[in-house]
């Protein structure tokens, strides 16, 4: 029985691992199509390594293109929706978890309906009550629309409702209001919740494309994503500088996710989902 598990163990590991390396493929492609010269790629040639490695593609990428200015908006909306999500999403579940009102379930359960709803039913009319605003080719059109996730919301509620009633029944008692209460009890309990829903906010709102290309039209707004199609010719492709970009864009989302690995694993195991 000890051998037979053994073996399976190990048939197991060697699928994880084939798996895990055809998952890392494509991104090994782009990193190494990033050394080639432009008309290495469009040869046809097949070769997975660069017959002579250049760093061309990279230098069109940060000289001929105001890449710097893209990258810090979409650092800086990045860093504003994540941060707004992170809030609206504690406290709204705080308030759906721990307190009692008026059509509490009919509200919740619109908020979950709207997670079922593609972005692109609703991009009209987004983009309408956009231009009416006059935000039009406006970094705050990217912030305002992702100020507050249903899934976030959801997420925190489910997490919230697994602390003991009796903890915050004896912080009141001690004279702790609702303030402090989330500041003090609250938040450093959901803390693993939030570092994977803080994560997954960024990945998704720096890697967030069709909207962006959709409200900004002006060069001095764009974000990182759409370097991707600035860098597309009219009548050929810089392969090269494309790979490129698109490996500087995925760089700090790597970083992200290595640096809160532990709380973004520990967060994704202790959600409270029932």
């Amino acid at each position: 029985m000890h051998r037979r598990n053994r073996w399976f163990d190990g048939i197991v590991m060697l699928v994880l691992i084939a798996a895990g390396c055809l998952m890392l493929l494509p991104y090994l492609w782009m990193v190494l199509s990033s050394l080639k010269s432009n008309m290495e790629i469009v040869s046809g040639s097949h070769a997975l390594l660069p017959q002579h490695p250049s760093l061309e593609g990279y230098r069109t990428v940060l000289e001929d293109a105001p890449f710097g200015r893209w990258f810090l908006n979409s650092a800086m909306t990045s860093v504003v929706i994540t941060a707004a999500t992170l809030f609206t999403s504690a406290l709204a579940g705080y308030i759906f978890a721990k307190h009692q009102f008026k059509g509490q379930k009919l509200l919740f359960i619109l908020i979950l309906a709207t997670m079922m709803i593609p972005f692109q039913v609703v991009m009209i009319p987004t983009y309408l009550i956009t231009a009416k605003l006059g935000l039009v080719n406006h970094l705050l059109a990217i912030i305002l629309p992702n100020l507050v996730s249903s899934y976030g919301v959801f997420l925190a509620k489910q997490f919230i409702e697994d602390i003991p009633q009796d903890l915050l029944d004896a912080a009141r008692i001690d004279g702790a209001g609702e303030l402090r209460l989330m500041v003090r009890i609250i938040a450093p309990l959901i803390l693993p919740m939030l570092s994977a829903l803080g994560i997954f906010t960024f990945m998704n709102a720096w890697n967030n494309y069709l909207w962006p290309l959709i409200i900004l039209n002006d060069e001095s707004k764009m974000t990182v994503p759409l370097a991707l199609v600035y860098f597309n010719g009219t009548h050929m492709v810089n392969y090269n500088v494309v790979m490129s970009a698109a490996v500087l864009i995925t760089l700090p989302v790597i970083a992200v996710f290595l640096i809160f690995q532990k709380q973004f694993i520990k967060g994704l195991t202790m959600t409270g989902m029932k």
